[in-house]
């Protein structure tokens, strides 16, 4: 049958059993991102078939668009490099970033099963390092592990192959438009549409939602994140609600949809994400007016408000040249300085004519930074900043969601009484993450330990259930 996409928007079916001749697979995952490659790896690991079901003509989602850095502690790799972490520590650092707000039951999941993640990849032949020379903001530990190509995009190819050499199958240009259910609320199986319109089924033992959140829908960040209503959205068009719009037709729970991902180094206008390591090392952030305006070791999340209500909703990070070479070490910030975006000036009224604002009130600013100090904000500088200076314009941006689904510890798509769905479960960005409910309870790599490690644990409750 065709499908016409505008007047048929995606739909729950309620039937007592698919389609005459729908073929079958023990489990089917919806987005072949992070969250459900990882799935896939951790089922295929169990021996266990499953079909991962992409809108995409190549896997990508926000992984992709991201550093790739994925927080884990305990793993092979800190253990070999004698890196002193722990779940406990990791699980306590996610917990106070939030204030107590991230749901306890995902935070003690996540960390635990990102681990098993990682050593995983590893065995299965992913080269993975662990970032050295500084540390983002609210950890207290070297645990972001990355592709040595430091890309959210080699993440993604990386688990892409990893996946497919173990046996999982991937449809691209496949969008889920029908979730078929009888009348016990059990997942009976999917329907999914390529290009031409043409639906298709296939029949399922346990469906996993890792497809998206909600970023690219313009109407919910307006009704949900009002904060975030004229940012520029760094993401991945895919994240259009799917997975919300489907609970609600199920009537199953939400939370956290007030949380998110912001970022307060988006660069423009040449549009590229520039590394928070740039403040973490000693880096500022000045605007139009050649003054500092925030903390900017809280976190890079919640300074995208920060930098929105700056006039323009612009600032500058200006840094020196030991900042620089760090700067250099990570791709995506090369690729912006070779489109124009570094500018250098040699003294103070060089970067006060660049930025725009008068010299004295920049060298006031500037004389502020010092080592040992600790400002009006909070931060205390571990040195000066040096001629010459560099600068690079920004804004806040969006970048993901981590509110969606409610699932319990197990990954189970909860009903609005609290009771699990039997054979529904969700993660990544169709589930809400350990980020609470506000931009500010973002910590550094929430987004890929909710995709890798809540992928894990739906991997593993889709195993176990199918393996009964």
């Amino acid at each position: 049958m065709t499908y016409n996409f505008a007047e048929h928007p995606a739909r729950i079916v309620r039937a007592a059993e698919m389609p005459d001749d729908t073929p079958a697979i023990p489990a089917v995952i919806v987005g072949a991102g992070a969250c459900g490659l990882t799935a896939a790896i951790r089922l295929r690991d169990a021996g266990i078939d499953c079909l991962l079901l992409e809108r995409d003509s190549i896997p990508s989602g926000s992984t992709a668009l991201s550093s790739g850095f994925i927080p884990a502690a305990e793993t092979r790799l800190q253990r070999e490099l004698g890196i002193d972490d722990s779940q406990t520590r990791f699980a306590e650092d996610v917990t106070e970033k939030t204030h107590g707000q991230a749901a306890p039951h995902l935070v003690q999941a996540y960390t635990r099963g990102v681990t098993g993640a990682i050593d995983t990849f590893e065995r299965l032949g992913i080269k993975l390092e662990i970032l050295d020379g500084f540390l983002y903001p609210g950890h207290r530990a070297r645990r972001m592990h990355t592709t040595p190509e430091r890309t959210g995009a080699a993440l993604m190819a990386s688990l892409e192959r990893t996946a497919t050499a173990a046996g999982a199958d991937v449809l691209v240009e496949s969008v889920v438009r029908e979730l078929w259910l009888d009348e016990d609320d059990r997942v009976l199986g999917v329907g999914y549409a390529s290009p031409d319109g043409t639906i298709a089924y296939v029949a399922c033992d346990v469906l996993i939602l890792a497809c998206n959140g909600f970023g690219g829908n313009a109407a919910m960040v307006h009704a949900l994140l009002p904060a975030m209503r004229d940012a520029t959205f760094a993401g991945h068009t895919g994240n259009d609600g799917s997975a919300i719009a489907w609970g609600r037709a199920l009537n199953a729970r939400t939370a956290d949809l007030g949380g998110y991902q912001g970022h307060g180094s988006w660069i423009t206008p040449q549009g590229a994400l520039m590394t928070w390591a740039v403040m973490m090392e000693g880096g500022v952030q000045i605007n139009a007016r050649g003054e500092r305006f925030q903390n900017e070791n809280n976190g890079y999340s919640e300074a995208a408000t920060g930098v929105l209500a700056q006039p323009g909703s612009l600032a500058w990070n200006v840094f020196d040249e030991p900042v620089l070479t760090l700067a250099r070490t990570f791709p995506d910030y090369v690729e912006a300085e070779k489109a124009g975006a570094l500018r250098t000036a040699g003294d103070v009224p060089a970067l006060a004519a660049l930025i725009g604002c008068s010299v004295e009130t920049l060298q006031r600013t500037l004389d502020g930074i010092a080592a040992g100090r600790t400002d009006a904000f909070g931060r205390t500088f571990k040195r000066s900043l040096q001629a010459p200076y560099y600068a690079v314009k920004v804004t806040g941006a969006l970048f993901h969601t981590q509110g969606g689904l409610d699932i319990d510890a197990e990954c189970h798509v909860l009903r609005e009484d609290g009771s699990p769905f039997p054979n529904l479960l969700a993660a990544g960005g169709a589930a809400r993450g350990v980020s609470g409910n506000d931009v500010w309870g973002y910590l550094s790599g929430n987004g890929l330990l909710s995709a890798v490690g809540g992928g894990w644990v739906a991997g593993a409750t889709a195993a176990a259930h199918i393996q009964k």
